[in-house]
Formats: C-alpha cells, sequence, structure tokens
C-alpha cells in the first residue's frame, strides 16, 4: 500500500504544479485616470516675420552723392545722417536769397523814409492826399518783397539741410543702394531702407472655418473668452525652439482672402536681440479661449482602429480592459483633447499595450507611479 501511494502523491503534486502554471499572470498596465479640468485652447497657425514700420530713404533735393555716413545693418536713430550730397550749390543758393532780403530790406526803409516825408508835407497840405497814399501803398509793397526775400531765404537753407539725407525713424538700416558719385534725384531715387525691429510683428493666418467654430464655441457657452490683456500668443521658431519673449494680439483681420479662405491676425513681440528678422518663417500659438471643463488624455493613449477612427483602452471595474471608441480634437503639449467618448473617473490605458488584448484582465497603476518607479530604478542602476 505505501508502494503503490508515493507515485499517487507524487502524481498529485505534478497536476498542482501545472495548474499553477497554467493560471494566467495579469499584466502590469500604467493607465490615468480622466479628471476634467480647465485649459486653454491653443492653436498653432504659420506664419511670418515682418518689422513694425519700414522706411524708404529718399533724397528731398537733387545731386551728386558726396558721402556715405552709415555702416550698413547698424542701428540708426531718427535724425541721424546717411548721406551727404553736395551742398555747394545749395550755399550759394541760400547766399544769393541773403543778398536778395538786404536789398529788399535797403528799398523798404527807402520806401519808409519817402513815406514819413510825404506825410509831413501832406499834414501842411504842401502835397496832395494822393501823393500820401501813394506812397504808404509803396512802403507796404516794399514791406512784402522783403517777406518774400525772407521767405526765399528760409527756403534756400531748408534745401542745404537738406543735402545731408537723415534717418526718417528708428530702426536698422539696410545696404547702401548708391554709392559716392552717384547722382540723387529728389524723392525718386532710394538710398537705402531702414526697418524698426524692435517691437517686430508676426502675421499669421487661420481658416475662416476654424474662427466660426470658435465663433460658435463661445456662443455655445463651450469654452469661455480670454479677456485681452491676459491672452499669450508664443512664437516657435522653425528649429522648434520656443522664442523667449511672448507676445500680444493685435487684431484680427475683418476680410477674408477669396483665394485661400484665411484670416489673417497680427501679433506683436518685443525683439531687443534682433533674433526675429524680416521674412522669418513662424508657427505661431495663440490661446483663444478656455475650456472649462476639458478632457484630455496623453496623445500615446489613442489608437487608430482599421477603420481610421480613434479608440482608446479603458480599465473596467473588473480589471478587464475594452476598447471605447472617442472623438479628438486638437493636441498639444503632448495631449489629446477628447471631445467624445470618455467621461469623469474613466481609466484610460497609457503604456503595456503589447501586453494585453481586449477583454484581458490586468493590473492597472497609475502612469505618475509608474514613472516614478522606472526613475528610481534608472537611479539605482547609475549608483
Amino acid at each position: 500500500m505505501l508502494a503503490v501511494a508515493a507515485p499517487l502523491l507524487a502524481g498529485c503534486d505534478e497536476s498542482n504544479s501545472a495548474i499553477v502554471q497554467a493560471q494566467p499572470v495579469e499584466p502590469d498596465v500604467s493607465i490615468v485616470t480622466v479628471k476634467p479640468q480647465p485649459r486653454s485652447v491653443v492653436r498653432e497657425l504659420p506664419g511670418r516675420i515682418a518689422p513694425t514700420r519700414v522706411a524708404e530713404v529718399r533724397p528731398r533735393v537733387s545731386g551728386i552723392v558726396v558721402e556715405r555716413l552709415f555702416r550698413q545693418g547698424s542701428e540708426v536713430k531718427a535724425g541721424d545722417p546717411l548721406y551727404r550730397i553736395d551742398p555747394h550749390p545749395f550755399e550759394v543758393e541760400v547766399m544769393a536769397s541773403e543778398a536778395a532780403v538786404a536789398k529788399a530790406q535797403a528799398v523798404l526803409l527807402q520806401a519808409q523814409q519817402h513815406s514819413r516825408r510825404i506825410a509831413t508835407l501832406t499834414s501842411q497840405r504842401a502835397a496832395p492826399e494822393a501823393e500820401n497814399e501813394k506812397a504808404i501803398a509803396a512802403e507796404h509793397q516794399a514791406k512784402a518783397e522783403v517777406e518774400g526775400r525772407k521767405a526765399e531765404l528760409s527756403r534756400a537753407k531748408l534745401h542745404l539741410d537738406y543735402a545731408t539725407v537723415r534717418a526718417p525713424i528708428d530702426g536698422v538700416v539696410g545696404a547702401a543702394l548708391v554709392s559716392e558719385g552717384a547722382l540723387a534725384v529728389q524723392n525718386e531715387t532710394n538710398l537705402a531702407t531702414v526697418q524698426q525691429l524692435d517691437p517686430i510683428y508676426a502675421d499669421f493666418t487661420q481658416s475662416v472655418t476654424e474662427v466660426n467654430q470658435l465663433r460658435r464655441a463661445f456662443e455655445n457657452g463651450d469654452l469661455d473668452r480670454i479677456e485681452a490683456d491676459a491672452a499669450k500668443v508664443r512664437l516657435v521658431l522653425d528649429d522648434n525652439a520656443l522664442y523667449s519673449q511672448s507676445g500680444k494680439l493685435l487684431f484680427s483681420d475683418a476680410k477674408v482672402e477669396a483665394n485661400t479662405g484665411q484670416v489673417t491676425l497680427r501679433g506683436e513681440f518685443p525683439n531687443p536681440n534682433r533674433e526675429l528678422l524680416p521674412g522669418m518663417y513662424v508657427r505661431v500659438r495663440i490661446e483663444q479661449g478656455i475650456d472649462s471643463d476639458a478632457i484630455a488624455v496623453p496623445q500615446q493613449a489613442v489608437q487608430r482602429n482599421g477603420g481610421g477612427g480613434s479608440e482608446v483602452f479603458v480599465v473596467k471595474d473588473d480589471n478587464r480592459v475594452a476598447v471605447q471608441p472617442v472623438r479628438t480634437g486638437s493636441v498639444q503639449d503632448g495631449v489629446w483633447f477628447v471631445t467624445e467618448g470618455l467621461k469623469a473617473g474613466d481609466k484610460v490605458v497609457v503604456e503595456g499595450f503589447q501586453k494585453f488584448a481586449a477583454g484581458d484582465k490586468v493590473k492597472p497603476q497609475s502612469w505618475a507611479e509608474a514613472d516614478a518607479a522606472g526613475e528610481v530604478r534608472r537611479a539605482q542602476l547609475v549608483q
């Protein structure tokens, strides 16, 4: 009996071990629990950098350029001299005008003396009244002549001053477009261009469809408006770096471009270090509203099914995984906005998709706790 019992006991142990081995191991998965919270609705739109002001430097008198007074690409202030046109013709014009003023003043002096003499003779009835009136008129005419000559002198001095071509605005002066010896024609020749780069504009566009959707969301109460002084506008440069200075939204164009269906917007940004240059391509991030109860999940939690739709894996109360179709909105800062399909308290799988299939039982753990555990393990390996 004892010899028979031993094999039987051994057989029972083997069957128990096989049952234990056959029991499935519940895989660990990382989850996030859905929690609605206020989030800013941010749009990323394409744009170009444009100067705040642009002024072409044109001469206000004609003449030969004799000197360039600026370094190309340098900062200039309004009124700084940039070119000098040959001043000698204008100096001669000033001298001639001064001589004309002196002559007119001499004629006026003579007319005044004659007028006083005639007035005395008229009062003594030694000269007719008509002569007195003629003398008074001559004096007034001489005064007018003096004023006219003075105006010509002022014009001549103004032309002499215009012989020095000055910067019309503060900014950065570009390339010199003429050299010494060139003829500058009044109001026609473009000598250089000055651009104001601080602050600077970013012009960007948004489709009229998005603008209308945003307007309807405000009207329906789905989004809350951001106050004008609280709205932030940020720039993403062509190397994906975020520009350090935030800007402000200036306006939204009141018309739609017929060919593209786009509305133009403009932002203003500080540019103290001249990092932004006219013509640069940028992407503009603009806060356009606040979703007071937004549902967002990490970007990797959203999967695509065979039909091209979006879905997530949700852990139910019995720790079994189910597929949940969702409708997504925009993606920003690594998270998807989910507009339909999820509610507060849902447990969405973020990591561990390769360990299970829909309907399997899993062992969920918080995604944040999983990250913390991973950091601890990495620190232990380093030590």
